[in-house]
């Protein structure tokens, strides 16, 4: 029996070594710094300025999962290291699911968040239905295969802007359980509705129970 955990501890210990060496395929500091609220212990990552990736990867497609992977591509081909990108999403119900896959450029290419939500919400003037849902999809490269994990936060948009945290449409959005704005909240609140944590919690599962078998170990 101790022979067998001491095998248990080892290999958990060479997993998270080989977790240590992926790259978030994203320049946002934002996110990288929510993301590592999420995943806390479970496994550390390397920003794109962390290892010296001065890239602006371009999101050209119409959908969150074709940027998410077009992300992770660049990068490991870029570097050959396996890593992860990921999209992200406001999806409104009155608005045909707009901004969706623009959300970040929603206003204009300039991505400016005050500019995108005061846009968000004069189109929205006036609507009863404010029914609206957050999607994240990751994208996880691994030996050049590409897995994909998603996060769906639904929830409602505010009359008017809340609360100085977070980023994006943090100020407008509530989740649907909650009476505060993403905003309003600490990012260990955020967490407990959080879109992009439920999509970490299958990429951290995924991890840890893959093994050894897309490491080339």
């Amino acid at each position: 029996m101790a022979g067998l955990l001491i095998c248990i501890e080892i290999d958990i210990t060479v997993i998270k070594n080989m977790m240590a060496d992926l790259i978030f395929a994203s320049g946002n500091q934002h996110k990288a710094t929510e993301l590592r609220d999420i995943i806390g212990e479970n496994f550390r990552f390397t920003t794109l300025a962390e290892a010296g990736l001065l890239v602006d990867i371009p999101e050209p497609y119409d959908t969150l999962e074709a940027n998410a992977s077009e992300k992770s591509k660049v990068i490991f081909e870029l570097t050959g290291r396996n890593c992860f990108g990921e999209d992200t999403g406001l999806e409104v119900f009155m608005l045909g699911g707009k901004p969706g896959v623009k959300s970040a450029r929603y206003a204009g290419k300039n991505q400016d968040p005050i500019k995108n939500t005061e846009k968000l919400l004069l189109e929205m003037n006036g609507l009863e239905n404010r029914t609206a849902r957050f999607r994240t999809i990751i994208s996880l490269r691994i030996s050049g295969l590409n897995m994909l994990f998603e996060g769906i936060c639904e929830g409602f948009i505010t009359l008017s802007p809340k609360g100085a945290n977070g980023f994006g449409y943090d100020s407008v959005f509530v989740p649907r359980g909650g009476d505060l704005t993403f905003a309003e909240m600490s990012l260990t609140e955020k967490a407990v509705f959080s879109h992009r944590k439920k999509a970490c919690d299958k990429l951290v599962l995924y991890l840890q129970h893959s093994g050894n078998s897309h490491w080339g170990v």
